[in-house]
């Protein structure tokens, strides 16, 4: 925690730490993280890394496939929660999003993070799915701030985190969760009548991703 209180030019020691949290988190716990397609990350490039979300357990598996560090979107909720809390303070950008001024507030600092060559990731259905359905919609924010800062898209879906440990519930499963890294999609030459064809194409990306490993597993 101490590198995120420093400020943002120490925040990649955080992030390190971080990594070897996911890691030791995995061991303990017995969940094993594989990660596909992790040289569709290019290295000292930033991105907006969009993902789907399941569980609390998304996250380490992200951590893990994601080199170097990023700045998560978090909803100001998980402030709430012991010692996790404080993490997501110092190393999120927390958006309140019952509030206008909140929300104007996050999009801007998040310009300035990937200005810096930081990535963002962003969970673009803005909550975990609760539902039965691949995909809950997507919200337009990522695709909005793609296009904005001509930063490219990285796709993400995660894979068995939802019955390991449920949304909502803190029972907590070993087993094994896939990340997935999907090509990147660009946004040059986009502009922001193009936003809703951009969300559109992502989401028909990650959903053939999720659809594409179902079928795999039957066979």
């Amino acid at each position: 925690m101490i590198p995120f209180l420093l400020g943002n030019r120490f925040s990649w020691i955080g992030y390190k730490f971080l990594w070897l949290w996911s890691w030791i988190f995995s061991k303990l716990t017995a969940i094993r993280y594989e990660l596909y397609n992790r040289d569709n990350i290019q290295k000292g490039k930033s991105y907006i890394f969009v993902s789907n979300h399941t569980s609390f357990l998304d996250i380490p598996g992200i951590r893990l496939i994601i080199p170097g560090e990023f700045r998560p979107i978090a909803k100001k909720e998980l402030l709430k929660i012991p010692v996790f809390g404080f993490i997501v303070k110092t190393g999120t950008v927390v958006v309140d999003r019952s509030s206008h001024d909140s929300r104007k507030k996050s999009v801007e600092y998040a310009r300035k993070i990937l200005q810096m060559g930081i990535s963002m990731l962003i969970f673009a259905e803005g909550t975990q799915n609760r539902t039965q359905e691949l995909l809950q919609p997507f919200k337009d924010g990522a695709f909005r701030l793609a296009i904005d800062t001509k930063t490219p898209i990285i796709p993400l879906v995660v894979i068995g985190a939802g019955k390991l440990m449920p949304p909502g519930k803190l029972d907590l499963k070993p087993g094994k969760i896939k990340v997935i890294a999907g090509k990147e999609i660009s946004v040059e030459g986009l502009t922001p009548e193009d936003q809703r064809e951009l969300k559109q194409k992502t989401f028909e990306v990650m959903k053939h991703m999720l659809q594409q490993n179902l079928s795999s597993n039957l066979n």
